[in-house]
């Protein structure tokens, strides 16, 4: 799928330099920048959203204990 994102000219320089000095493409540092940062992108951004649905009251938390019970793993 096409996609096209604005770079801030510093970073472009960046990419575009290690791009030429590795003889690869732009298009290959940016898939491997994506693929390798997503997890971590979607780990915080998911997180923060838990967090805001739990501040606000839209979500249920539950202590250690209530878990253990619930599972039955008391000793």
């Amino acid at each position: 799928m096409p996609t096209s994102i604005r770079l801030a000219p510093e970073t472009e320089e960046r990419i575009s330099f290690l791009a030429s000095t590795t003889n690869r493409t732009k298009a290959f540092y940016l898939r491997e920048m994506i693929e390798r940062g997503l997890d971590d992108i979607e780990d915080y951004y998911l997180a923060a959203d838990v967090l805001e649905r739990v501040r606000s009251g839209r979500e249920g938390v539950s202590d250690a204990g209530e878990v253990r019970r619930e599972l039955d793993l008391e000793d």
